[in-house]
C-alpha cells in the first residue's frame, strides 16, 4: 500500500436524488449515529461540524444534527438507526459502523447514507465497488485489518525479544474476524506466538489483563473497537499497572498516555464524511461519490510512557514517529 500525505478520491459513479426530502423542511436534519460516545469522540464531532460548515451548513442555523450514541453497546446500533430513519433525516451518517451492515442497507432504501468504517465495504456487500458504489451508500474506510501486520512489526521492533504477544479484541465486533486472521497469518510467517484475549464489556478488561500475565505475554495489540475507544483511559491505566507495552490503532491513545499507535487519522475520516454529507445536502447523489480510502498513516509514540516502561526506543523507530 503506497502512503501519501493526503486522502484521495478514487473515481466516480451512479444515482439517488434527495431534493424532495431536503425540501420537506426549511432546515434539513442530519442523523449522526455512532457506536462510541460524545465523551470519547468530541474531536471527531468537531471535525464533522467543521466540514459541514465549510460546505455552508451551520448547525442550528440552516441544518440540524440529531445524535444517537451507542456508547460501546454495538447491539443497540440497529435500533438507533431505525429511530433516525423514523425521524426522516435528510442524510444519515454512521460512525464506528462495523456492526451495522444490514441496518445500513435498510436505511439506504429510504435515506442517503454516509458511513465511516474500518471494514472493506465491498467485501461486506454494502457497495458494488470503491470507485462506483452504485447505490445510496458512500463514505470512508480505513480497512483496519490490513494494518495488523504492520502493528505487529512495530511492536516487535520496539520490544525485542517478544516471545508472546497478546491481541485484545471485542468478540462482538465482526470486523475482528478478518483482523485476527491477518494478525495470525503475519505472526506465523515470522514465528511469533500470539494469544487472543476477549472483552465485550468494560468489566472484562481486568480479567483480560490477568489472562495476559498468566499466558506470559510481554506486549499487547489493542484492536480497533468502539468499546475500547470509548474507554481508552481505562485500558491505558491497566497497561501501565501491568507494565505491558501496548500498540493501538488511533493516535488518541498515545495522546492520552498510551505507548504507541499506528493507523489512519480518524479525525480526517470524519471530516471527509462531513464533506460528503454537505455535498449530498446540496444535491449530490451517493452513487456519484466514490468511497474514499486514506493514504496517510500516522506512527505516534509517547516518550514519557516509553521511559516509564523502561524502554529504549530504536533510533530507526524514533526517526519515523511523531512524538507525544
Amino acid at each position: 500500500m503506497r502512503r501519501r500525505e493526503f486522502i484521495t478520491l478514487l473515481g466516480g459513479a451512479a444515482a439517488w436524488p434527495i431534493t424532495a426530502r431536503a425540501q420537506q423542511s426549511a432546515m434539513p436534519v442530519v442523523g449522526f449515529l455512532s457506536g462510541r460516545s460524545l465523551a470519547s469522540d468530541a474531536d471527531l464531532v468537531a471535525a464533522f461540524r467543521r466540514a459541514l460548515g465549510e460546505s455552508g451548513f451551520v448547525e442550528n442555523q440552516n441544518v440540524a444534527i440529531e445524535f444517537r450514541w451507542a456508547d460501546g453497546r454495538l447491539d443497540q446500533l440497529p435500533a438507533l438507526a431505525a429511530e433516525l430513519i423514523e425521524r426522516k433525516v435528510a442524510v444519515l451518517f454512521a460512525g464506528a459502523s462495523e456492526s451495522l451492515g444490514s441496518a445500513l442497507r435498510v436505511a439506504a432504501a429510504s435515506v442517503p447514507v454516509v458511513f465511516a468504517t474500518g471494514t472493506d465495504p465491498v467485501a461486506a456487500n454494502l457497495i458494488a465497488s470503491l470507485n462506483r458504489p452504485g447505490g445510496n451508500l458512500t463514505g470512508v474506510t480505513v480497512i483496519t485489518a490490513a494494518l495488523w501486520p504492520k502493528r505487529l512489526e512495530l511492536l516487535r521492533e520496539l520490544i525485542s525479544p517478544t516471545p508472546v504477544i497478546a491481541l485484545l479484541v471485542n468478540p462482538n465486533n465482526i470486523n475482528m474476524i478478518q483482523a485476527i486472521r491477518e494478525l495470525n497469518d503475519a505472526a506465523r510467517k515470522i514465528g511469533q506466538d500470539v494469544v487472543l484475549l476477549n472483552a465485550d464489556a468494560e468489566r472484562e478488561f481486568e480479567p483480560a489483563f490477568a489472562r495476559l500475565s498468566a499466558k506470559g505475554a510481554s506486549a499487547l495489540v489493542v484492536a480497533d473497537d468502539a468499546l475500547f475507544a470509548g474507554r481508552r483511559a481505562r485500558l491505558i491505566d491497566l497497561a501501565a499497572r501491568h507494565a505491558v507495552p501496548a500498540i493501538y490503532g488511533r493516535r488518541e491513545y498515545p495522546d492520552a498516555g498510551g505507548l504507541i499507535s499506528y493507523g489512519a487519522s480518524t479525525v480526517d475520516q470524519y471530516y471527509q464524511c462531513g464533506v460528503y454529507v454537505g455535498r449530498i445536502l446540496k444535491g449530490a447523489r451517493p452513487a456519484e461519490l466514490p468511497f474514499l480510502q486514506p493514504t496517510k498513516f500516522e506512527l505516534v509514540l509517547n516518550l514519557k510512557t516509553a521511559k516509564a516502561l523502561g524502554l529504549e526506543i530504536p533510533p530507526t523507530l524514533l526517526a519515523r514517529a511523531r512524538r507525544g
